[in-house]
């Protein structure tokens, strides 16, 4: 396999470790979380008021705020400025590579702009 393949596909394991790596590690927590709560149950003991609400609140998601949508369209421009920083600097060595790669930042460069957008227009606001 050859660099052409290789960088390429790379870039994309990278992206996909990015998102599933973190959503593996949450759904471990969750099972031995629940795995814990079981045993307790199957020993029969009681579990405390507090923990139960703690299990339930830690199990929602809270409501998006302006705060955070602020937060992740920041990240998606940074994002995007890398993607295009990278395509700059790759274009010095091949001239050809620069407008896939700005076309490649474009993507997450207006998702963190509609994500900016949509702080302003977001009323909640965080506690």
């Amino acid at each position: 396999m050859g660099p052409e393949i290789l960088i390429p596909l790379s870039v994309f394991a990278m992206i996909t470790a990015i998102v599933l790596v973190p959503s593996w590690f949450k759904t471990r927590e969750r099972r031995d979380l629940q795995e814990t709560v079981r045993h307790a149950l199957d020993k029969g003991q009681e579990l405390p008021a507090e923990l139960v609400e703690t299990i339930a609140k830690s199990t929602r998601k809270p409501p998006a705020t302006a705060h955070t949508d602020l937060r992740t369209g920041v990240i998606w421009l940074a994002i995007a400025a890398g993607i295009a920083t990278f395509g700059w600097m790759v274009g010095f060595e091949d001239g050809e590579a620069v407008y896939p790669m700005m076309g490649m930042a474009a993507v997450p460069g207006f998702l963190g702009l509609a994500f900016i957008v949509l702080s302003f227009f977001n009323k909640t606001r965080a506690d």
